[in-house]
């Protein structure tokens, strides 16, 4: 293993290691029922005190174990310093906070690395189910739970009619109503956070995710991003280029797609088409 890979593993396995203690804070807090500190940052934006605790937590880590590196949490003020590091810890202490004051279990923890503006390491907690993934560039995307630690690969359907499409529990547009007409999909699922959805796409659970405006935010999408394309899928946007990270503005400025990669040109060609019949 090469000094670098090396490194990303070490990384991984911290940020493992922190999703796990930020997800005992946050069942702590969902044990506690209605009482979780509800606040709104702003219109249909919750944030709760299980947000702000585990967010703390993997901040002060972070900042004790990689003092050089720059961080960007959700939960944190953006220190724009940021931008003139080569290297970016994303985190998302409580994916999914509507879930989580909903007591529906769809929720998750994220955290990622991102080097030179492209992820390289990261895990995603299902705090519920304790079910942890984890992935770093060149070491594949993995599982671990109480049964132990299986290696991930996406699904395998080659047929588009065949694809199970996850689509917003909260957020429907008449786009998705277009965009699964155009791909003659049959089955989609509602679920949570962005962050779920993607853990159900490296797993194989299901297939495609589409995202058809821009506003998702960097911590939502780097840890998604490593595990998705080292469990053999696809994450980009609508032209096919690859998520840009740590930019000035820290909202995903595109649609994007996240499949099994399969007929990932003709998912972003039938993106491109229902956009453009919406402009």
């Amino acid at each position: 293993m090469s000094e670098t890979a090396e490194r990303w593993a070490r990384e991984e396995r911290f940020a493992v290691e922190l999703a796990r203690r930020a997800g005992e804070v946050i069942l702590r807090w969902y044990a506690r029922g209605d009482d979780v500190g509800l606040e709104w940052k702003g219109r249909n934006d919750p944030v709760t005190a299980a947000d702000k605790e585990a967010n703390e937590l993997i901040v002060e880590a972070l900042r004790r174990e990689f003092p050089g590196d720059a961080i960007l949490a959700e939960e944190s003020a953006d220190d724009r310093s940021r931008l003139g590091r080569s290297r970016l810890w994303l985190v998302d202490p409580l994916d999914g906070t509507k879930e989580f004051v909903a007591r529906n279990g769809e929720f998750v923890v994220m955290i990622a690395l991102a080097e030179e503006g492209r992820p390289v390491a990261g895990a995603i907690l299902h705090p519920t189910s304790q079910t942890l993934l984890h992935a770093r560039r060149g070491g594949g995307a993995w599982a671990e739970t109480d049964a132990g630690s299986r290696r991930l690969a996406v699904s395998d359907r080659r047929d588009l009619a065949d694809f199970r499409l996850l689509v917003s529990r909260s957020h429907r547009s008449a786009k998705v109503d277009a965009l699964r007409n155009r791909l003659g999909l049959a089955d989609e699922t509602p679920c949570g956070s962005v962050g779920l959805k993607m853990f159900r796409l490296a797993t194989g659970e299901a297939d495609l995710y589409v995202h058809l405006g821009g506003g998702t935010k960097e911590w939502d999408l780097g840890a998604p991003e490593i595990l998705i394309r080292e469990a053999g899928g696809a994450l980009t946007d609508a032209e096919g280029a690859p998520i840009p990270y740590n930019r000035p503005d820290v909202r995903t400025p595109t649609a994007y797609a996240a499949s099994n990669g399969a007929c990932h040109a003709e998912i972003l060609a039938a993106v491109r088409a229902v956009l453009a019949e919406g402009a």
